[in-house]
């Protein structure tokens, strides 16, 4: 009998925090600001977007590659699109990239933080200069942009979703200071999120993790100028080339979240995982 009872009340426990009722409506008119839109998944992050009919304000390296995706994004039935070229590797950028996305939205409800960085060509892997330089991008720039937007989430209830990395949870050889960001990063957005739990902020947060993909993406295709230092997988700096492997993309939710942030964390992890394989199928 009390296992019977155990089970009744397990399952409950499980309908409760993981029904999935995902309105697409939900998504129509939010304003998102959303970082590596130039390639990749961050590319196929504002399609859907824009498909859904959000105001977006989209961040690259590359303005070209930006201009691009703007123009697809307003063909998808965008009502607003702005976008703003920006390093993540300079200290100033973030600040600057979420005030052009206040001033021209109005506020925030969604942060969308893809952006990726990767030592400069031969820099050696474990040198201090590679990692100072990938910390700023991987890292700090994550910590800056979330700073400066988390008290308009905080104001409209909104969600912060970071697209993360496999290195971020299991090492490998020739990756030290990228994996170092990485750990980091998840350590940082695990604190804050009990934070706000205690705190009764209503921001929620969803770690998407993403494995590894050796692909280019084919956004850019052979470049005519001088060519740029290239990240992970050969790609342009600031594109996400990882793709999820089973089981290991999924979202970091605690036993006591508020239902209402639980069904965000598993819309934002369904939506990431789709534009994901998007990607790498565009890549090949």
């Amino acid at each position: 009998m009390k296992v019977l009872l155990l089970t009744a009340l397990g399952a409950l426990f499980f309908a409760y925090y993981w029904d999935d009722n995902f309105d697409p409506a939900s998504l129509q008119g939010a304003r998102v600001l959303l970082t590596g839109a130039g390639a990749g998944v961050g590319e196929e992050l504002a399609y859907h977007y824009a498909r859904l009919g959000s105001h977006l304000v989209l961040t690259a390296y590359t303005e070209a590659l930006l201009q691009k995706v703007v123009g697809n994004c307003r063909k998808l039935g965008a009502p607003k699109v702005f976008y703003i070229a920006a390093d993540m590797a300079s200290p100033e950028a973030p600040e600057h990239v979420v005030q052009f996305a206040l001033d021209k939205l109005g506020g925030l409800d969604y942060l969308v933080l893809n952006h990726v960085g990767s030592a400069p060509a031969g820099t050696r892997a474990r040198s201090a200069q590679a990692t100072r330089g990938l910390l700023q991008v991987n890292l700090l720039s994550y910590v800056q942009l979330t700073s400066r937007a988390l008290p308009s989430l905080t104001d409209s209830k909104g969600s912060l979703v970071v697209v993360s990395s496999l290195l971020g949870r299991v090492p490998t050889s020739f990756s030290a200071p990228y994996s170092a960001a990485k750990f980091a990063l998840d350590g940082f957005f695990g604190s804050l999120r009990r934070e706000l739990n205690v705190q009764d902020v209503d921001v929620a947060i969803t770690m998407c993790v993403l494995g590894l993909g050796d692909r280019a993406p084919a956004t850019e295709g052979a470049s005519r100028g001088p060519r740029r230092p290239r990240g992970p997988g050969g790609a342009p700096p600031g594109t996400r080339t990882e793709t999820p492997p089973r089981g290991w993309l999924q979202p970091e939710i605690e036993p006591s979240a508020q239902k209402r942030k639980t069904r965000k964390n598993r819309q934002h992890l369904d939506l990431v995982s789709a534009v994901a394989v998007s990607a790498a199928r565009c890549a090949r």
